[in-house]
């Protein structure tokens, strides 16, 4: 529905993950016969949940731990794990520095040079240790790392920017990456992120993309939105690009997975999000809750530490339980960020879908007041969904 701002400009309404709500329909069906399993690029996975590549979520032990949970967890290649031998120090500044300071120390400590000899590393350390080798890294760092991470044995690369095209404009003196070129170079799966409208979501399966991140701006400890003024919330980019999947398989027979990415905290954002469409979501703030997290407790972007516009801030997020409590469960909480894998597995029976694919074709009503209705007293009382 397009909406007039003015008489210069039309907008369109686009709804965000908390005004949306999910439908049962006529069957519903035990939670233990939900089928989770999901495939990116050549490796197939029991949950459809991925763990960002922030330096608070996954260092080596997350991504094996995840892993052997039948999960996924991405290392961030120009993070504080490839810039720093021993970086369990500096995870400590991080932790201990005042918020007035927080910006300057990120700022210092990302300046340290990435070494090439610990990309390799981490991705020996993973792999040897029985993990999935999944590593991200921006499309400058690509052009720098990217054959050199294949040859060290990683199993999966990210390329992550706030904002990726294959129509990216550069000064005459910079040669920008070629996306298609790099994917078809690559010998292995090429994941491509992020964005949040149909165009470019088709142009990044045209290019080879393994999988497509999506989301702008809606991650718990990102600012780009409120810097930039850039995005789309999270249920409108989410069935958009779903779309442009389901075109191109169409016209294609190729199908490629897109996952939500970011502003997702509870089993109930999980669930929309793939009821959206989405064939898997990646989450960051929830595993920076894990008592294995390498964030102590605190969790911060990736743009977080620019030296020209930051784009992100840290949070405190705390320390709730383990990260198989967190994934798996027993719970410990009641406000839906524990046990995310058997919140979706319910939600699934409840809503009669036996697979992501029937889960993806629930039905969907526009619900502001979804997470409000008759909770006067959790809200007065800050329990369940009232923290």
């Amino acid at each position: 529905m397009e909406i007039q701002l003015g008489r210069g400009k039309v907008a369109r309404r686009a709804y965000g993950i908390d005004e949306i709500a999910l439908v049962p329909g006529k069957r519903t069906l035990d939670p233990s016969l939900a089928d989770t399993k999901w495939k990116i690029g050549n490796i197939e996975r029991q949950i459809p949940i991925i763990a960002s590549a922030m330096d608070g979520v996954v260092d080596v032990g997350m991504a094996v731990r995840l892993s052997q949970l039948g999960a996924l967890g991405v290392l961030n290649l120009e993070g504080i794990q490839t810039r720093y031998a021993d970086p369990e120090p500096i995870l400590d500044r991080i932790a201990a520095v005042g918020k007035d300071e927080f910006v300057s120390l990120m700022q210092e400590l990302y300046a340290e040079p990435i070494k090439p000899e610990l990309i390799e590393k981490r991705i020996q350390e993973i792999k040897q240790l029985g993990g999935i080798a999944a590593v991200s890294g921006t499309p400058v760092g690509a052009s720098k790392f990217g054959e050199f991470l294949a040859k060290a044995g990683a199993d999966l690369f990210f390329i992550q920017a706030t904002v990726v095209s294959t129509a990216h404009l550069s000064p005459d003196c910079i040669i920008p990456l070629d996306l298609a070129e790099f994917c078809r170079s690559m010998p292995i799966p090429v994941i491509l992120g992020n964005c949040v409208t149909y165009e470019v979501t088709l142009d990044l399966f045209k290019a080879g993309a393994a999988a497509v991140l999506v989301g702008i701006g809606p991650g718990a400890a990102c600012t780009s939105r409120g810097v930039l003024g850039v995005g789309v919330p999270q249920a409108t980019a989410i069935a958009d690009c779903a779309a442009a999947r389901d075109d191109y398989y169409r016209d294609t027979g190729n199908y490629i997975p897109i996952i939500a990415d970011g502003g997702l905290i509870t089993g109930g954002d999980i669930c929309k999000c793939i009821a959206c469409g989405a064939d898997g979501v990646m989450i960051g703030s929830p595993f920076a809750r894990a008592a294995e997290a390498p964030g102590r407790g605190y969790h911060w972007g990736m743009a977080t530490p620019s030296p020209v516009l930051p784009r992100g801030t840290r949070i405190r997020v705390g320390t709730t339980g383990t990260l198989e409590q967190i994934l798996t469960g027993p719970a410990g909480l009641d406000d839906g960020t524990h046990n995310l894998l058997g919140a979706l597995k319910t939600s699934m029976g409840t809503l009669g879908a036996k697979n992501i694919k029937e889960m993806q074709q629930v039905d969907v009503v526009i619900a502001p007041s979804l997470l409000t209705e008759g909770k006067v007293y959790q809200k007065a009382q800050q329990l369940g969904m009232g923290k």
